[in-house]
């Protein structure tokens, strides 16, 4: 370890980064150090050389997740993910993907206490959360629908969605992306974590206030005192925003065109268009 020097380690990097990998050349660097770091702390080498690498790989070029967005192409998502034939919980995320627009992380993991089906509730703990804050999901009747189906096959267990291996554990991580890949959907078209494009896209453009629906989202407000008056301030607004959401995938679903805006007025190009489902 102690042979090992900056210059060497930058051309293992390079090596990786030539193939245009270059957020695996970081992940690799990042590694490296903490393996360095660890030679230090028990006297096999006097320092991380990958210290002298700060700037020296490309940046990593930001990426936003793929994500459908058009309501057309929306309601034949939807359309897909009913027709889904394989593993019942599996089927189960899939639509709830949309309608609570989580983070894909927090969707698998999710544990029945976290669950009040009566007051229509998912309350996520801090410990769950990417900003370390514990956060409320109004689930929609549509939700609690799938919900209480969902609570018929696994509820005497801990997860919503526990592995097929062992039931002490939530389901695979690429479990919702896999199913999405099943039904023809490519990782270039529409992610897991792409349901949150879809939810913020769309609810901005119905009419919803940016700051309910990025509360919804879980986005972080730099303003403490600001973040804890909308916590405690917003639920009503961001209950009937998650019913009109709900609502409006089956709009979309059904094939109907509706657009269901915030003021629940329809927009002047779907006036008369509304059709009573078969």
């Amino acid at each position: 370890m102690s042979e090992v020097t900056a210059p060497a380690l930058l051309e293992a990097l390079r090596r990786i980064e030539k193939q245009g990998k270059h957020e695996t050349a970081h992940r690799a660097k990042q590694i490296a150090g903490r393996v360095l770091r660890y030679a230090v702390a028990t006297g096999k080498a006097e320092r991380d050389p990958s210290h002298d690498l700060s700037c020296a790989l490309a940046p990593v070029a930001a990426r936003s997740r793929p994500a459908i967005t058009e309501p057309a192409r929306v309601g034949a998502l939807l359309r897909s993910i009913d027709a889904y034939v394989g593993q019942p919980t599996t089927a189960c995320a899939l639509k709830l993907a949309p309608l609570t627009f989580v983070r894909p992380g927090e969707l698998r993991a999710a544990e029945w206490s976290e669950i009040d089906l009566e007051s229509a509730e998912w309350r996520i703990p801090a410990r769950r959360m990417k900003m370390r804050e514990p956060h409320l999901v109004p689930l929609s009747r549509q939700a609690v629908e799938l919900l209480s189906a969902l609570k018929l096959l696994t509820g005497r267990g801990r997860h919503l969605f526990p592995s097929l291996r062992s039931r002490d554990r939530p389901m695979s991580a690429n479990t919702v992306n896999a199913a999405l890949r099943s039904l023809g959907h490519s990782g270039d078209e529409q992610t897991g974590h792409g349901f949150r494009a879809m939810a913020s896209t769309l609810l901005n453009e119905l009419g919803f206030p940016p700051e309910v629906i990025e509360l919804q989202l879980a986005h972080a407000e730099r303003n403490k005192v600001r973040a804890a008056y909308n916590r405690a301030q917003r639920l009503t607004e961001r209950r009937k925003m998650m019913q009109a959401w709900a609502d409006y995938l089956d709009e979309l679903c059904a094939g109907r065109r509706m657009m269901t805006r915030a003021d629940d007025k329809p927009s002047p190009a779907s006036e008369g268009t509304h059709q009573t489902p078969p």
